[in-house]
């Protein structure tokens, strides 16, 4: 009994040992065959390179404005006795804005007056005054040809003559001087009434009656109001300096407004400005972007001055051209073998195979192709793109298989002649019950 027990303890024992040496076996097996890197089988999904029409679009935020816009500065200093609007008013060209105190600049034109009178007068007096001395002048010139007076009294009339002319002349230029002065004050003084230089509405009111302006012809005075034209807005929006050379005048552009969802207004480029903004400059977020104007086509629309937006410009379009998938494309660095050098590392001084040397190249762009159940390693040209797709202008032919994902597979795990198994289920179909 005890020996039959000892037998069949025995004969377990060797049935275990021969199970995990098969399992053993099996093991490596699959890592001889599935681990290597020529076998390894890659799971990828797969596109048709077909035909079809291209738009290359720049994406932009901004806002909305009026295309004409008018900031109301005082241009004389004073007191501000009068707004006859208020914000939202609809105003006409010519029409009363602002009155600031006059009474300073009424003064001042009624001594600019009293000043060119008394110019006048003074002039009227020099001239009355040049006349008599021409009148012994010419008296004096008889008399020296007759030999009644010497050559010294004539030239001493002479230079009295010369002497009267040149207070005429003084006495025009201080009327002349004196009118500026006039003109001037007559200015300042129009300048305390202010009109609006356009048709349009009163979109922002700063200043209040009884505030006090500053204003001067050398500086900008203080800010009163703003009148916009609302009948015509434009969207200014802020491109990026890689982009922005893509752009050109009157490119259609879909213009999305936060206040109007699930609208899209059009819109042409009229205006891309030539000067950069840079914002966070010399730090690590220093950014350089153009403004771009687009007038918006609609003008049923009540848009309002600040509103927030996007904007999509269609920079170019091609039609019937090759295109792949975004994500198909992707780069890898060229690798160049050298033939007949030496290398102690790979196969020792005079080896025949050489020495693969990794040269310091520009990244290639490359799409990986389906050739009996490999992947196989395409450098391509490629030209504008959409959202989706991308322009292939060589290396690719219409209805090959190429590979679109996964990001892991074309980013990371694909190399030429790597074995791949299609997987072009569509995971968000619905299950069937």
């Amino acid at each position: 009994m005890a020996e039959a027990n000892a037998l069949k303890k025995k004969k377990r024992k060797k049935i275990v040992i021969l199970s995990a040496v098969a399992l053993i076996v099996v093991v490596v097996a699959a890592v001889l065959v599935f681990g290597s890197g020529g076998d390894r089988i890659v799971l990828v999904q797969t596109e048709k390179v077909k035909r079809m029409t291209l738009t290359q679009v720049v994406e932009a935020t901004g806002k909305i404005e009026p295309q004409m816009q008018v900031k109301i500065n005082a241009e004389v200093s004073g007191e501000i006795i009068e707004i006859p609007v208020k914000e939202g008013d609809r105003v006409r060209k010519g029409q009363l804005l602002v009155r600031i105190k006059p009474d300073l600049y009424l003064a001042d034109r009624e001594q600019a007056v009293a000043n060119l009178n008394q110019a006048k007068a003074y002039l009227q007096q020099r001239e009355a005054d040049m006349r008599r001395i021409e009148s012994e002048y010419r008296r004096q010139k008889t008399l020296f040809e007759k030999g009644l007076i010497s050559e010294a009294d004539l030239e001493a009339g002479r230079n009295a003559y010369e002497v009267a002319k040149a207070n005429v002349d003084a006495a025009k230029f201080e009327v002349e001087n004196s009118l500026a002065v006039l003109n001037r004050t007559r200015e300042n003084l129009n300048k305390t009434s202010i009109f609006s230089p356009i048709d349009g509405i009163v979109s922002q009111l700063i200043s209040k009656p009884g505030e006090r302006v500053s204003g001067s012809s050398f500086m900008q005075g203080t800010e009163i109001m703003t009148i916009s034209d609302l009948s015509v807005m434009e969207a200014r929006v802020e491109v990026n300096e890689n982009d922005v050379v893509l752009i050109s005048l009157n490119d259609t552009a879909r213009v999305e407004v936060d206040a109007y969802p699930n609208r899209v207004f059009d819109a042409i480029v009229y205006q891309i400005a030539n000067t950069a903004k840079t914002q966070g400059l010399g730090t690590q977020e220093e950014v350089t972007n153009f403004e771009v104007r687009l007038l918006l086509l609609d003008r049923s629309v009540e848009f309002r001055p600040g509103m927030s937006c996007s904007a999509r410009i269609e920079t170019e379009t091609k039609r019937n051209v090759l295109a792949v998938p975004l994500q198909s494309v992707t780069t890898r660095e060229p690798v160049s073998r050298i033939g007949g050098e030496s290398s102690e590392e790979e196969g020792g001084p005079g080896s025949s195979f050489g020495e693969v040397k990794k040269e310091k190249k520009k990244p290639e762009e490359v799409v990986f192709v389906i050739e009996n159940g490999f992947a196989r390693k395409r450098v391509v040209q490629t030209g504008i793109s959409s959202d989706e797709y991308i322009e292939i202008i060589k290396g690719l032919k219409e209805g090959e298989e190429i590979v679109t994902g996964s990001y892991k597979a074309i980013s990371r795990d694909l190399e030429d002649s790597t074995r791949v198994r299609i997987e072009n289920k569509n995971l968000f179909a619905p299950k069937k019950p």
